[in-house]
């Protein structure tokens, strides 16, 4: 399997990442570092699923760069929170492509994607150093999003357009409406990174922890997600590596890498030694907690045997009353990025919205040209497919896919039958992606 990087490559993109300020989201700078991204992205992906030698988690660690990467994400919700609904509301902002905007958009999910490759190693944890705070507060942000939009029922139904797919026809309130579901695929890998923190807990700060458990209590947090399930739609339909997926019947029971992290996440902060010093099981939390019963069912345990311990724990929790936990004085650490570039840029949001409308999200055909061009080369449709761990699934019935559409090339069938029967669910899509394509190659004069 070819790389998309060599090491030195990966090394030069990785040491010249940089802390960027809010005003130069969308620059040309910025889309250079985020080609960079991308392709570290790619390259991360592509070695986990080969089990290669993990050099770009390495380099990050090495290099130090892994609160560089936290800060970018952060700036990027931060951005998409304060600037991004101020331009949406510009009624003279009439730009002749969105892409780059969508670019600035996709940037936290492409971070997130990174993350979630390098966060699962123990030395990334620990190199991480204070942004850890800031990434444990990020994770807890996005999940109780999760949970709040799952009990209101306002989890996405489709699957998110991509770039290719969006292209030039859409407006800006059309990437709006994307953003929105792109923050559940965002939500569901801040779920994994949690996972591997609470991994090595043990190796981390006595603030991470005590911010985890006291501050933001994420064992009920987590107990929402298995309560509620948003990556579930009964037994019909399942979110997983990225859309929502039809279950044939034989795997309706078979948990889910999402329902997997969950379980193990609360394994972790319900029974290591240190968690279960520091969480207070009081009335409220011990309500919460042996909810978890009812979801432990013999068929689960089957499938990860570890839980068998945790429901030990909860049967003993049900008759006993843990000692509350020592209110010891100590220096806590907190969390800074978000606050710092709140407060940076406090009394600067519109100014900000106008001048990147002006100077960023309107450019030339030329400078047009030249984006689409350099996405291309990143976006190499052969190095993708190499990136995927297993074989494409059928858009139909979930069976390893044997041919594509031959109109979008983005939809992966086993059979003909299939392909047919499929077609009125995907024909929307497809037609968008057709005509995404026609179009921008005709304002942008390139050859198919």
């Amino acid at each position: 399997m070819d790389s998309v990087l060599l090491h030195g490559e990966a090394e030069g993109y990785i040491q010249s990442l940089e802390k960027m300020a809010m005003r130069e989201m969308g620059s040309p700078r910025w889309f250079r570092q985020h080609e960079y991204i991308e392709k570290l992205n790619m390259q991360a992906i592509l070695n986990a699923s080969a089990n290669q030698e993990e050099f770009i988690k390495d380099l990050f660690v090495s290099l130090g760069k892994i609160p560089t990467l936290v800060h970018a994400m952060i700036l990027t919700e931060v951005w998409k929170h304060k600037v991004f609904p101020i331009i949406g509301k510009l009624q003279d902002f009439k730009p002749k492509s969105t892409f780059l905007l969508y670019m600035v958009i996709h940037h936290e999910a492409t971070i997130i994607n990174l993350l979630e490759t390098i966060m699962y190693h123990k030395e990334s944890s620990e190199a991480a150093g204070d942004s850890v705070l800031d990434l444990l507060d990020y994770c807890h942000r996005k999940l109780t999003l999760l949970a709040g939009r799952s009990v209101s029922g306002q989890i996405p139904t489709e699957d998110r357009i991509t770039h290719a797919q969006l292209s030039d026809t859409a407006s800006v309130q059309d990437l709006q409406r994307q953003s929105d579901m792109l923050e559940f695929e965002i939500s569901v890998k801040a779920l994994s990174v949690l996972c591997y923190i609470t991994d090595h807990i043990e190796s981390l700060s006595l603030s991470v922890l005590s911010r985890m458990l006291c501050t933001h209590n994420m064992p009920c947090v987590l107990v929402q997600l298995v309560e509620n399930c948003p990556w579930n739609r009964g037994t019909l339909e399942k979110y997983t590596e990225g859309k929502w997926r039809t279950v044939r019947p034989e795997d309706q029971l078979k948990l889910s890498k999402h329902d997997g992290q969950v379980w193990m996440t609360l394994l972790n902060l319900l029974l290591k030694p240190d968690c279960q010093r520091k969480y207070d099981f009081n009335s409220f939390n011990k309500t919460q907690l042996l909810k978890l019963r009812g979801f432990l069912t013999d068929v689960v345990i089957d499938q990860l045997p570890n839980l068998l311990d945790l429901r030990h724990f909860l049967s003993q929790l049900t008759v006993t009353d843990p000692a509350a936990p020592k209110k010891d004085l100590i220096l806590e650490q907190v969390p800074e990025i978000w606050n710092n570039i709140v407060t940076e840029n406090s009394s600067k949001w519109k100014a900000i919205a106008k001048y990147q409308v002006t100077h960023v999200f309107n450019p030339s055909e030329s400078e047009l040209r030249e984006q689409a061009s350099r996405l291309a080369q990143t976006y190499n449709l052969d190095v993708l497919e190499n990136l995927i761990p297993d074989k494409p699934k059928c858009g139909a019935c979930g069976r390893v896919g044997a041919k594509r559409c031959s109109r979008c090339q983005g939809e992966w069938y086993c059979n003909r039958e299939c392909q047919v029967k499929h077609w009125p669910k995907h024909k929307p899509a497809c037609k968008l992606m057709e005509e995404a394509i026609e179009k921008l190659q005709e304002e942008l004069n390139i050859s198919s």
